[in-house]
């Protein structure tokens, strides 16, 4: 594993299993939501965007965590890797709703600065349609662009925890 994306629902824990992956493969970690967003919520435009994607892409070795469907074409043949967590939608809310509790008085380290955590119910109805919405694009994606890749589905927490052990 030396290029490694993960993707799945808001809140399945991406961006924290790509932290402990880092830490114990030694790689560099990049959260796409700090590459998309700027401050105040304001998003990049996409050719800004997929030259970031492109520009880390470029580095031998990285893990990479998000969602952000409209890149997966550049982000899945790239990686020798994808791990996609995917967890019941009503966990995910439940880790969302979370996480806005506890980066109330800042911003979580994975994201953007500015971008603080705020109850918005337009997201959380993202999480709980992503089954139904994202995930059959997302299978088409692996089928198109992930091919080449080992593909690793988590679909708890502790097969995730298993799955860091072994890693």
């Amino acid at each position: 594993m030396r290029r490694v994306l993960i993707i799945g629902n808001s809140g399945a824990g991406k961006s924290t299993l790509a932290r402990r992956l880092g830490a114990k493969l030694d790689l560099p970690v990049v959260h796409l939501d700090v590459l998309f967003w700027k401050p105040g919520w304001t998003e990049r435009d996409d050719d800004e965007f997929n030259a970031l994607i492109l520009d880390y892409q470029a580095g031998e070795a990285w893990i990479s965590d998000g969602n952000f469907g409209g890149s997966w074409h550049l982000r899945m043949p790239a990686a020798d890797t994808i791990i996609w967590l995917d967890l019941p939608p009503w966990l995910c809310l439940a880790r969302a709703i979370r996480r806005v509790v506890q980066y109330r008085d800042g911003t979580r380290p994975d994201m953007a600065e500015g971008c603080g955590e705020t109850i918005d119910l337009k997201f959380y109805h993202f999480i709980l349609t992503y089954n139904r919405k994202v995930r059959p694009r997302l299978e088409r994606a692996l089928a198109e662009h992930g091919g080449h890749a080992r593909i690793v589905r988590l679909r708890s927490d502790r097969e995730i925890a298993d799955f860091l052990a072994r890693a």
